[in-house]
Protein backbone atom coordinates (compact mmCIF):
# COMPACT_ATOMS: atom_id res chain seq x y z
CA UNK A 1 0.00 0.00 0.00
CA UNK A 2 1.06 3.66 -0.38
CA UNK A 3 1.29 6.40 2.11
CA UNK A 4 -0.53 9.77 0.96
CA UNK A 5 2.88 11.24 0.45
CA UNK A 6 3.47 8.83 -1.65
CA UNK A 7 0.22 9.51 -3.99
CA UNK A 8 0.38 13.58 -3.78
CA UNK A 9 3.91 12.43 -5.29
CA UNK A 10 2.65 10.51 -8.05
CA UNK A 11 -0.22 13.17 -8.88
CA UNK A 12 2.00 15.28 -8.86
CA UNK A 13 4.81 13.58 -11.43
CA UNK A 14 2.11 12.15 -13.50
CA UNK A 15 0.60 16.23 -13.83
CA UNK A 16 4.34 17.44 -14.85
CA UNK A 17 4.36 14.61 -17.35
CA UNK A 18 1.17 15.79 -19.32
CA UNK A 19 1.99 19.47 -18.88
CA UNK A 20 5.03 18.40 -21.05
CA UNK A 21 3.10 16.40 -23.16
CA UNK A 22 0.99 19.29 -24.18
CA UNK A 23 3.84 21.80 -24.32
CA UNK A 24 5.45 19.03 -27.11
CA UNK A 25 2.10 19.07 -29.07
CA UNK A 26 2.00 22.73 -28.83
CA UNK A 27 5.43 23.03 -30.29
CA UNK A 28 4.96 20.75 -32.53
CA UNK A 29 1.66 22.41 -34.02
CA UNK A 30 2.66 26.05 -33.60
CA UNK A 31 4.92 26.28 -36.92
CA UNK A 32 1.93 25.24 -38.88
CA UNK A 33 -0.28 27.54 -36.98
CA UNK A 34 1.90 30.64 -38.22
CA UNK A 35 2.51 29.54 -41.80
CA UNK A 36 -1.30 29.03 -42.09
CA UNK A 37 -2.01 32.55 -40.47
CA UNK A 38 0.63 34.23 -43.10
CA UNK A 39 -0.53 32.57 -45.81
CA UNK A 40 -4.13 33.33 -44.79
CA UNK A 41 -3.10 37.21 -44.00
CA UNK A 42 -0.79 37.63 -47.51
CA UNK A 43 -4.21 36.26 -49.16
CA UNK A 44 -6.47 38.23 -47.43
CA UNK A 45 -3.81 41.66 -48.40
CA UNK A 46 -3.52 40.48 -51.67
CA UNK A 47 -6.97 40.46 -52.59
CA UNK A 48 -7.61 44.04 -50.96
CA UNK A 49 -4.60 45.13 -52.79
CA UNK A 50 -5.33 43.82 -55.84
CA UNK A 51 -5.27 46.82 -58.64
CA UNK A 52 -7.82 46.42 -61.63
CA UNK A 53 -5.57 46.16 -64.95
CA UNK A 54 -8.00 48.88 -66.56
CA UNK A 55 -9.47 51.87 -64.64
CA UNK A 56 -11.38 54.98 -65.11
CA UNK A 57 -9.70 57.85 -65.59
CA UNK A 58 -10.58 60.75 -63.63
CA UNK A 59 -13.51 63.35 -65.60
CA UNK A 60 -10.97 66.94 -66.46
CA UNK A 61 -13.42 68.73 -64.93
CA UNK A 62 -16.50 68.98 -61.86
CA UNK A 63 -19.39 66.65 -62.98
CA UNK A 64 -21.06 69.80 -62.27
CA UNK A 65 -18.91 72.38 -64.50
CA UNK A 66 -21.03 71.67 -68.15
CA UNK A 67 -23.81 72.82 -66.21
CA UNK A 68 -26.61 73.88 -67.49
CA UNK A 69 -26.10 71.95 -71.04
CA UNK A 70 -25.32 68.62 -69.05
CA UNK A 71 -26.13 68.29 -65.82
CA UNK A 72 -24.37 67.06 -62.57
CA UNK A 73 -27.67 64.28 -61.84
CA UNK A 74 -26.55 63.39 -66.06
CA UNK A 75 -22.70 62.53 -65.41
CA UNK A 76 -23.10 61.06 -62.42
CA UNK A 77 -25.19 58.41 -64.25
CA UNK A 78 -23.05 58.73 -67.44
CA UNK A 79 -19.48 58.55 -65.97
CA UNK A 80 -20.09 57.50 -62.50
CA UNK A 81 -22.05 54.53 -64.01
CA UNK A 82 -22.06 53.47 -67.20
CA UNK A 83 -18.50 54.33 -68.18
CA UNK A 84 -17.55 52.47 -64.76
CA UNK A 85 -19.50 49.35 -66.08
CA UNK A 86 -17.55 49.21 -69.46
CA UNK A 87 -14.59 49.13 -67.01
CA UNK A 88 -15.53 46.90 -65.30
CA UNK A 89 -16.79 44.44 -67.38
CA UNK A 90 -13.75 44.78 -69.51
CA UNK A 91 -11.46 43.87 -66.33
CA UNK A 92 -13.66 41.14 -65.71
CA UNK A 93 -13.63 39.44 -69.42
CA UNK A 94 -9.76 40.08 -69.56
CA UNK A 95 -8.76 38.54 -65.97
CA UNK A 96 -5.88 36.17 -66.74
CA UNK A 97 -5.48 36.77 -70.19
CA UNK A 98 -2.81 38.43 -72.20
CA UNK A 99 -5.22 41.46 -72.88
CA UNK A 100 -4.90 42.40 -68.82
CA UNK A 101 -2.40 45.11 -68.33
CA UNK A 102 -2.07 46.21 -71.81
CA UNK A 103 -3.10 49.01 -73.13
CA UNK A 104 -7.11 49.97 -73.94
CA UNK A 105 -5.67 50.71 -77.65
CA UNK A 106 -4.03 47.45 -78.51
CA UNK A 107 -7.21 45.47 -76.66
CA UNK A 108 -9.23 47.09 -79.42
CA UNK A 109 -7.14 46.53 -82.53
CA UNK A 110 -6.84 42.60 -81.71
CA UNK A 111 -10.25 42.29 -80.70
CA UNK A 112 -11.93 44.07 -83.75
CA UNK A 113 -13.58 41.90 -85.97
CA UNK A 114 -13.48 38.71 -84.23
CA UNK A 115 -17.32 38.01 -82.87
CA UNK A 116 -15.80 35.73 -80.37
CA UNK A 117 -14.40 38.59 -78.96
CA UNK A 118 -17.03 40.99 -79.19
CA UNK A 119 -17.92 41.51 -75.55
CA UNK A 120 -14.08 42.77 -75.12
CA UNK A 121 -13.90 44.52 -78.31
CA UNK A 122 -17.89 46.84 -76.94
CA UNK A 123 -16.27 47.52 -73.62
CA UNK A 124 -12.98 48.78 -74.45
CA UNK A 125 -14.02 50.16 -76.90
CA UNK A 126 -16.82 52.03 -75.17
CA UNK A 127 -14.39 52.45 -72.44
CA UNK A 128 -11.67 54.34 -75.07
CA UNK A 129 -14.93 56.40 -76.88
CA UNK A 130 -16.42 57.94 -73.70
CA UNK A 131 -12.67 58.80 -72.58
CA UNK A 132 -12.57 60.25 -75.70
CA UNK A 133 -16.09 62.21 -75.48
CA UNK A 134 -15.01 63.27 -71.73
CA UNK A 135 -11.81 65.03 -73.29
CA UNK A 136 -13.91 66.87 -76.41
CA UNK A 137 -16.00 69.02 -73.73
CA UNK A 138 -14.81 71.98 -71.43
CA UNK A 139 -16.86 74.11 -69.38
CA UNK A 140 -17.17 77.44 -71.45
CA UNK A 141 -16.44 75.47 -74.44
CA UNK A 142 -17.82 75.71 -77.75
CA UNK A 143 -17.10 79.25 -80.32
CA UNK A 144 -14.75 78.68 -83.17
CA UNK A 145 -11.79 76.88 -83.75
CA UNK A 146 -8.45 78.52 -84.63
CA UNK A 147 -5.38 77.87 -86.74
CA UNK A 148 -4.87 74.42 -88.59
CA UNK A 149 -8.12 73.17 -87.16
CA UNK A 150 -10.21 76.01 -88.95
CA UNK A 151 -8.53 76.21 -92.15
CA UNK A 152 -8.99 71.75 -92.18
CA UNK A 153 -12.26 72.45 -91.91
CA UNK A 154 -13.20 75.41 -94.25
CA UNK A 155 -11.09 73.18 -96.59
CA UNK A 156 -13.13 70.00 -96.12
CA UNK A 157 -16.79 71.49 -95.63
CA UNK A 158 -16.80 74.67 -97.06
CA UNK A 159 -17.14 76.62 -94.07
CA UNK A 160 -17.53 76.45 -90.49
CA UNK A 161 -21.25 76.59 -90.18
CA UNK A 162 -21.39 74.25 -93.33
CA UNK A 163 -19.19 71.95 -90.89
CA UNK A 164 -21.90 72.15 -87.92
CA UNK A 165 -24.68 71.89 -89.87
CA UNK A 166 -23.32 68.46 -91.37
CA UNK A 167 -21.95 67.31 -87.67
CA UNK A 168 -25.54 67.60 -86.26
CA UNK A 169 -27.11 65.89 -89.38
CA UNK A 170 -24.81 63.15 -89.10
CA UNK A 171 -25.46 63.21 -85.01
CA UNK A 172 -29.11 63.39 -85.17
CA UNK A 173 -29.66 60.89 -88.18
CA UNK A 174 -27.66 57.69 -86.57
CA UNK A 175 -30.60 55.37 -85.86
CA UNK A 176 -30.45 54.32 -82.55
CA UNK A 177 -27.17 54.48 -80.08
CA UNK A 178 -24.18 55.28 -81.46
CA UNK A 179 -21.58 58.29 -81.99
CA UNK A 180 -20.75 61.13 -84.07
CA UNK A 181 -17.48 61.90 -85.15
CA UNK A 182 -15.03 64.87 -86.76
CA UNK A 183 -11.68 62.45 -88.14
CA UNK A 184 -9.01 63.20 -90.41
CA UNK A 185 -7.51 61.10 -92.85
CA UNK A 186 -4.48 62.36 -94.61
CA UNK A 187 -5.01 65.76 -95.21
CA UNK A 188 -8.69 65.71 -95.14
CA UNK A 189 -11.32 65.62 -92.33
CA UNK A 190 -13.94 63.77 -92.15
CA UNK A 191 -17.68 63.34 -90.46
CA UNK A 192 -18.49 60.18 -89.81
CA UNK A 193 -21.24 58.47 -87.31
CA UNK A 194 -20.59 54.41 -85.88
CA UNK A 195 -23.17 52.52 -84.42
CA UNK A 196 -23.23 51.55 -80.52
CA UNK A 197 -19.64 50.66 -79.75
CA UNK A 198 -17.93 51.10 -82.89
CA UNK A 199 -14.81 53.81 -83.02
CA UNK A 200 -12.70 55.02 -85.75
CA UNK A 201 -9.89 53.92 -83.78
CA UNK A 202 -10.61 50.03 -85.03
CA UNK A 203 -10.78 51.26 -88.88
CA UNK A 204 -7.30 53.58 -88.79
CA UNK A 205 -8.83 56.82 -88.29
CA UNK A 206 -7.69 59.83 -86.43
CA UNK A 207 -10.44 60.84 -84.13
CA UNK A 208 -10.20 65.06 -83.31
CA UNK A 209 -13.81 64.96 -81.65
CA UNK A 210 -17.29 62.90 -80.66
CA UNK A 211 -20.33 63.66 -79.69
CA UNK A 212 -21.94 60.40 -77.85
CA UNK A 213 -25.86 59.93 -78.88
CA UNK A 214 -26.75 57.34 -76.89
CA UNK A 215 -29.95 58.34 -75.20
CA UNK A 216 -28.03 57.46 -71.75
CA UNK A 217 -26.07 60.75 -72.33
CA UNK A 218 -28.93 63.43 -72.33
CA UNK A 219 -31.88 61.52 -71.92
CA UNK A 220 -32.21 63.11 -67.94
CA UNK A 221 -31.90 66.63 -69.07
CA UNK A 222 -33.23 66.43 -72.74
CA UNK A 223 -35.44 63.48 -73.12
CA UNK A 224 -36.26 62.90 -76.46
CA UNK A 225 -34.68 66.52 -77.74
CA UNK A 226 -31.47 64.84 -79.16
CA UNK A 227 -31.20 67.95 -81.88
CA UNK A 228 -31.29 70.21 -78.84
CA UNK A 229 -28.23 68.56 -76.93
CA UNK A 230 -26.31 68.27 -79.91
CA UNK A 231 -26.61 71.77 -80.82
CA UNK A 232 -25.80 72.79 -76.98
CA UNK A 233 -22.59 70.44 -77.45
CA UNK A 234 -21.54 72.23 -80.66
CA UNK A 235 -22.55 75.76 -79.28
CA UNK A 236 -21.07 75.76 -75.84
CA UNK A 237 -18.88 72.30 -74.81
CA UNK A 238 -17.29 71.56 -77.50
CA UNK A 239 -13.47 71.92 -77.03
CA UNK A 240 -11.29 72.65 -79.93
CA UNK A 241 -8.41 72.53 -78.42
CA UNK A 242 -8.76 69.50 -77.70
CA UNK A 243 -9.39 68.82 -81.13
CA UNK A 244 -6.52 70.53 -82.31
CA UNK A 245 -4.04 68.55 -80.53
CA UNK A 246 -5.34 65.30 -81.94
CA UNK A 247 -4.56 66.51 -85.88
CA UNK A 248 -1.75 64.30 -87.47
CA UNK A 249 0.90 66.49 -89.58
Amino acid sequence: MYSNEQENHQGKTSGRGWNIVKICLLMTALPAFLALVLVNGAAQTSTSTAVPAFRIPALPYPQNALEPYISARTMSFHYGKHHQAYVDNLNRLTAGTAWAGQTIEKVIMESTGKPDEAGVFNNAAQVWNHNFFWQSMKPGGGGKPTGRLLEGIEKSFGSFDEFKTAFKAAAVSQFGSGWAWLIQEGGTLKIIKTSNADTPLAHGQTALLTCDVWEHAYYLDYQNRRPDFVQAFLDHLVNWEFAASQMKP
